[in-house]
C-alpha cells in the first residue's frame, strides 16, 4: 500500500509540474518588435567615462542598439544615429598617441578606436564637442579619422531633437 502511494505521489506531481509548466508557457506574452520602422532619429549625450566590456558604456550601447534593430530587419538606412561625446568621455574620441598623453601611458592604445571606425561604417555620425577639445588643448589632428566637431555639445543635441530625434543619455 505505501508503494502505491508513493506512486501515485510521484505520478500526480509530475501531471502537476507539466501542467504548471504548459501554463506557464501558454501565458508568456508576444515580444512586442517596433512599429515606426522608416527614419528613425536617436541622438545620444555621452560624457560620462564609464566603461563596459572594455570599450566606452555608451558606445557599446551604440552597438547594441544597431544590432537591436537588424535583429527586427530593420535597414539601417532607416536609422539615423548621432553620438555627442563631451566632458569626460571626451577622450574616447582621440587618437592613439594623444590617449596616451591622457591617460599617462605610453603603451596605452586607444580601445575604442574600433568600435568608432564600426560606427562610422555603419553610418553612425560620431561627434566631438569642440568646447571639450579647447578645455583639453586638442584640435582637430587629435580625433580619430571620421569624427566631426560640433560647436558645442548642449546646442547640437537640442538642434538634433528639434529636428525630431529621440535623445538618449549616457
Amino acid at each position: 500500500m505505501f508503494m502505491q502511494f508513493k506512486r501515485f505521489s510521484i505520478l500526480f506531481s509530475l501531471v502537476f509540474l507539466t501542467l504548471i509548466s504548459s501554463l506557464t508557457y501558454a501565458s508568456t506574452p508576444e515580444i512586442l518588435t517596433v512599429q515606426h520602422k522608416n527614419d528613425i532619429k536617436v541622438v545620444y549625450d555621452i560624457n560620462q567615462n564609464d566603461m563596459e566590456a572594455g570599450i566606452g558604456k555608451g558606445l557599446y550601447y551604440v552597438r547594441g542598439l544597431i544590432e537591436a534593430y537588424k535583429n527586427q530587419k530593420i535597414p539601417l538606412k532607416q536609422v539615423h544615429i548621432s553620438i555627442v561625446l563631451h566632458g569626460a568621455a571626451g577622450y574616447w574620441l582621440v587618437n592613439d598617441e594623444t590617449y596616451q598623453a591622457v591617460t599617462g601611458n605610453p603603451f596605452d592604445e586607444n580601445p575604442n578606436k574600433k568600435v568608432i571606425s564600426e560606427l562610422l561604417g555603419y553610418g553612425v555620425s560620431v561627434e566631438m564637442c569642440h568646447v571639450t577639445m579647447k578645455a583639453h588643448h586638442w584640435t582637430a589632428s587629435n580625433l580619430l579619422p571620421g569624427v566631426k566637431m560640433v560647436f558645442d555639445a548642449y546646442t547640437r543635441m537640442i538642434d538634433l531633437q528639434m529636428q525630431g530625434y529621440s535623445y538618449i543619455k549616457f
